[in-house]
């Protein structure tokens, strides 16, 4: 008799349920059919099925997934940042780094990918904040996928989230619907860090849930620092209960509006008196220390949106100079309040159970809405940018290209794009599973593969069908193998990973890639580089290797078909 280890996962927690509780044993027949069961499954304990890693037997893991918002792929002290970040560098030296590790271009294009393991359009998030009746461009997670939580749930995992949800707004879209037992969130993309005033005419207020009910925002509380306490909530609230836990934090920091308490920018204060143009660069000559990128690399061109620093004046230097320290500034309050889960999870005893994966969720965010014609009316009469508020709660400051792109070195661009600035973030993973300690990795990962990866550590199989659908199957590979020392790479050199966001597309094939970054969509627009010799994406060889152009083109079409891709208008999406 064989039993899958989900099945039998679910018989563990159903007869430890009853032995817990021996006033539902109404007779006999219930206690006899009990202790069968707990024969059949004498390997079954109160908190996991084992696993075999190395010859040993280990628990089903916690499960740990951090995702900052917005943070550049050189942020962190692990990736050649100068910003204090000794909590998730510690992660990175008690574990392993990815170096080569993609995420799509925008914040929920990622989560619709990151929930679902699939294509953002099989998911329901073709194209961010557009709901339509058209396939792939829902703006909710749809029934085509079986969501991460919901799958982790059914097995026996307690599950909670806080943060940024950003994957519909609807009841039926919202985590409680979606298999987070327990959630704090705000549903949009965007929010004031210290308040509920919203930064759209139609939403002047933000709006927060708790388990799908409406909550207030206490007035000055941070946003990072009360998403902290809540998941640490969450998962104490769960401690004793016998289950694993699958926690979820999507901070919304350090996304703009760049808002964060003196105390942690004034830390910063001087450090960026050399302006963007420096800081890319001494960013770019730590990655080459830190093995990170070749020897070889060269910093791309600069966006044309770009103002060279020298050309700036004294007061316009000193804006931008306050900019950078509001941003540093959050990434380092960031940072702590990692440190309080992590010291949460040490003082109860959690910590060596629990895989902690932490990563961002696009590129450095290059977006400035304050000045921009749709939105301006509404925050230049709600907010301001005067440079004595700068950092405040009532101040709307966006740090701009001219930063993102120091942010995002060694690439080219940033959020938005998907040129390698704006889809390479650091991923680092940390966990007693995890046999490598400090080292990197330059083997590609995407999005796709962090879903597989927790489904075999919660020894899950992933259905065919879910609720009654046919689902999708996953599109990703498992890195278990990878984080335990049994393989030294996860995707051989025929692996295709593909997407599209908004005319932006990229098709990945071993080194070789093709992208897209013009609007409106054209194919003659495509570009093909070799990322092994060129990560800054500035040699275009599609006439010199016409053979490899035609065989990401052909990629290009399956991926479009089987994806149903549309581009979205003004009025909808069309072919």
């Amino acid at each position: 008799m064989k039993f899958n280890a989900s099945i039998k996962n679910q018989f563990c927690y159903g007869i430890d349920a009853v032995i817990m509780n021996p006033s539902k044993m109404k007779d006999s027949l219930i206690v006899i059919f009990a202790i069968v069961i707990l024969t059949i499954f004498s390997g079954c304990s109160k908190q996991e099925i084992n696993r075999e890693v190395n010859g040993l037997e280990v628990k089903r893991p916690n499960i740990l997934l951090i995702v900052a918002d917005d943070m550049g792929y050189t942020d962190i002290g692990a990736f050649g940042g100068e910003i204090d970040t000794p909590n998730i560098d510690m992660l990175a030296s008690s574990g392993l780094s990815f170096s080569n590790f993609h995420t799509a271009p925008m914040c929920a294009v990622t989560r619709a990918m990151l929930l679902s393991g699939n294509d953002n359009h099989i998911a329901g998030m073709g194209s961010q904040d557009l709901n339509s009746q058209a396939f792939g461009y829902e703006g909710h997670l749809t029934d085509r996928i079986v969501p991460l939580p919901a799958l982790l749930q059914k097995a026996g995992y307690h599950t909670s989230m806080v943060g940024k949800w950003h994957l519909g707004t609807a009841p039926d879209h919202l985590p409680a619907n979606k298999g987070f037992a327990q959630s704090f969130i705000i549903p949009e993309g965007v929010a004031n860090h210290y308040s509920d005033k919203g930064w759209l005419a139609r939403d002047p207020v933000s709006t927060y849930l708790e388990n799908n009910e409406p909550v207030k925002w206490k007035e000055g509380d941070y946003s990072t620092d009360v998403y902290t306490s809540k998941i640490i909530e969450y998962i104490d609230n769960n401690k004793d209960s016998d289950k694993p836990f699958f926690a979820f934090a999507a901070y919304t920091s350090p996304h703009w509006p760049l808002q964060v308490d003196e105390a942690y920018w004034k830390k910063y204060e001087g450090k960026y008196r050399d302006g963007y143009e420096v800081l890319r660069q001494n960013r770019f000559t730590s990655l080459k220390k830190l093995g990170l990128i070749a020897e070889s690399a060269e910093l791309p061109d600069t966006h044309e949106s770009v103002k060279p620093w020298s050309t700036l004046s004294a007061d316009e230097k000193l804006i931008e100079e306050r900019k950078m320290e509001l941003y540093a500034g959050m990434v380092d309050n960031l940072d702590v309040n990692i440190g309080r889960i992590v010291d949460y999870l040490k003082q109860t005893n959690q910590f060596e159970n629990t895989l902690i994966v932490f990563m961002s969720d696009n590129g450095a965010a290059a977006n400035d809405f304050y000045y921009h014609p749709y939105f301006a009316e509404f925050l230049n009469a709600n907010y301001t940018d005067a440079y004595a508020e700068m950092g405040k709660k009532d101040s709307f400051i966006s740090y701009g290209p001219q930063w993102a792109e120091a942010g995002s070195a060694p690439f080219r661009y940033f959020k938005g794009y998907t040129t390698q600035g704006g889809i390479t973030s650091p991923m680092l993973i940390s966990g007693a599973m995890v046999k490598h300690k400090g080292t990197v990795t330059k083997t590609f990962t995407s999005l796709l593969d962090i879903a597989p990866t927790f489904y075999e550590y919660a020894q899950i199989d992933y259905p065919e069908s879910f609720l009654g659908k046919e689902v999708y199957p996953l599109k990703g590979a498992s890195m278990a193998s990878l984080l335990e020392q049994k393989a030294d790479f996860l995707h051989d050199a025929n692996y295709v990973f593909a997407m599209e966001h908004r005319h932006n597309i990229v098709v990945r094939k071993g080194d070789w890639k093709l992208v897209n970054e013009t609007k409106p969509f054209d194919p003659q627009n495509f570009a093909l580089y070799n990322l092994a010799e060129d990560a800054g994406e500035q040699n275009n060889l599609k006439g010199e290797y016409p053979l490899v152009y035609q065989d990401m083109l052909a990629h290009w079409q399956t991926y479009k078909l089987e994806s149903q891709v549309q581009f979205p208008t003004p009025s909808g999406v069309s072919k």
